[in-house]
C-alpha cells in the first residue's frame, strides 16, 4: 500500500515522516503551494506532485491533511478521477468518514478517520514523538484492523471507534487538552491582580502544575485530588467565590469545583460534603 498526502502542513509532514521511518511505502506530496509540497516531500525523501491526478493514480491511499473546513472540498475535487479501491482518509478529531466523504461506497472507495491524539505543533520534530500517542481510527470499509494493526506496528496505541462516539470522543480530548489552557491562564490572570506579572505567574504555578499532572498520570484524577474541595473546607470556598472578579469567573469556579466534590466525595466517602456542594450551588441576590 503506497501512500499519498494532500497537503503539506505540519500534519502532513509529521505523518509522512512517521510513516516513512517506520518503514511504511509513500508516493508523495500535492498541495496548492509547490513550495510546500516540495519540502515536504525532501523532508520524507518522496516527491512532490504538480498534478493530483498523478499523485491519486499513483496512491493506493490518500491523506487529506488539509485544515478540517477543507477536506469536503478536496474531496469533491477528487470527483472526476478513478477512486475505485482507493483508500481515502483525513486526521480530523471531530469528523467521521461519513460526514467528510459522503457517497464514498458508490464510487467503489473507502474512507477512514485516522485521527492522532497529539498535538502536532512542529513540522520537523513531532514525528519523534508519534510512537507514544494514540491513535483513533473510525470507518466503514473493510480495511480498520489493517490500519490498527500497521500503525500499532509504529509504536501507537491505537483504538477504533464506532461513529457516533466520534464527536464524543473529540469533545474528551477537548477537555483534557484546550480547556484546561483556559483554567490556567484564568489562574494567570488572578494572579497579575495580586502583582505577579504573566512570566512571573508562570514561573510561580509551574511545580504546581507539573506535579499535578504527574500524580494524575501515575494514579488518576481522584488519588491525585486536593484542596479545599478534598478537604470539605466550605469557608474557603466561600473566600475564593468572594474575591473572584465578575460572575462569569465565579460560575467557572461553581461548575468545576461541583465535579471537584463528586470526585471527593469517592476518595472520602466518610465525610459529609453536603454544605459545601450547597454553597457552590447558590447564588445569593446582590452576591456579585
Amino acid at each position: 500500500m503506497k501512500i499519498g498526502f494532500i497537503g503539506a502542513g505540519r500534519v502532513g509532514f509529521s505523518l509522512g515522516k512517521f510513516f516513512a521511518q517506520g518503514g511504511v511505502p509513500l508516493t508523495g506530496y500535492y498541495s496548492r503551494q509547490r513550495e510546500s509540497a516540495q519540502e515536504a516531500a525532501l523532508f520524507t525523501h518522496t516527491r512532490p506532485y504538480d498534478s493530483l491526478a498523478s499523485l491519486v493514480q499513483e496512491s493506493d491511499a490518500l491523506f487529506l491533511t488539509v485544515p478540517d473546513r477543507a477536506i469536503l472540498p478536496v474531496y469533491r475535487s477528487l470527483e472526476d478521477f478513478e477512486l475505485s479501491e482507493k483508500q481515502i482518509c483525513h486526521c480530523s478529531g471531530v469528523l467521521t468518514a461519513g460526514e467528510a466523504f459522503p457517497g464514498i461506497g458508490q464510487r467503489g472507495a473507502c474512507g477512514y478517520s485516522i485521527h492522532p491524539l497529539f498535538p502536532i505543533s512542529s513540522k520537523y520534530e513531532t514525528y519523534r514523538e508519534l510512537a507514544d500517542a494514540f491513535f483513533c481510527l473510525e470507518g466503514t470499509g473493510p480495511h480498520l484492523e489493517r490500519w490498527k494493526s500497521m500503525l500499532q506496528s509504529l509504536g501507537p496505541t491505537v483504538q477504533i471507534l464506532p461513529a457516533e462516539r466520534k464527536v464524543r470522543y473529540h469533545a474528551a480530548c477537548t477537555i483534557a487538552s484546550n480547556l484546561v489552557c483556559a483554567l490556567v491562564q484564568e489562574s494567570l490572570e488572578l494572579l497579575e491582580t495580586c502583582g505577579f506579572s504573566q512570566e512571573e505567574g508562570l514561573r510561580a504555578i509551574t511545580p504546581l502544575l507539573r506535579s499535578n499532572i504527574t500524580h494524575i498520570l501515575q494514579d488518576g484524577p481522584i488519588q491525585a485530588l486536593t484542596g479545599p474541595v478534598e478537604r470539605c473546607d466550605t469557608a474557603t470556598a466561600v473566600k475564593h467565590l468572594a474575591c473572584l472578579p465578575d460572575r462569569e469567573t465565579q460560575l467557572r469556579y461553581r461548575t468545576v469545583s461541583q465535579k471537584l466534590v463528586q470526585m471527593a466525595r469517592q476518595k472520602h466517602p466518610e465525610l459529609d460534603y453536603g454544605p459545601l456542594l450547597a454553597c457552590l450551588k447558590e447564588e445569593k441576590e446582590g452576591s456579585y
